[in-house]
């Protein structure tokens, strides 16, 4: 099953992820990373299609996409 991975350390909460993945299965997290952002999150188990848009438009190299 194919998984997204967001590196919470490394997301600075610009949220193009969020806009570019067709399924709508990336939202805002509700806690605070250590670096003081609100990290994207895998909404929904099971959503992601590896389609890796979130991964390529991510400027901070913060999400890996898993098949």
């Amino acid at each position: 099953m194919p998984e997204m991975k967001v590196d919470i350390l490394r997301c600075k909460g610009c949220y193009l992820c969020i806009q570019a993945c067709p399924k709508k299965c990336i939202e805002k997290s509700d806690e605070f990373s250590k670096t003081g952002y609100y990290p994207a999150k895998d909404s929904m188990e099971g959503c992601c299609i590896a389609c890796q848009s979130c991964a390529r438009i991510c400027p901070d190299l913060a999400i890996k996409v898993y098949k």
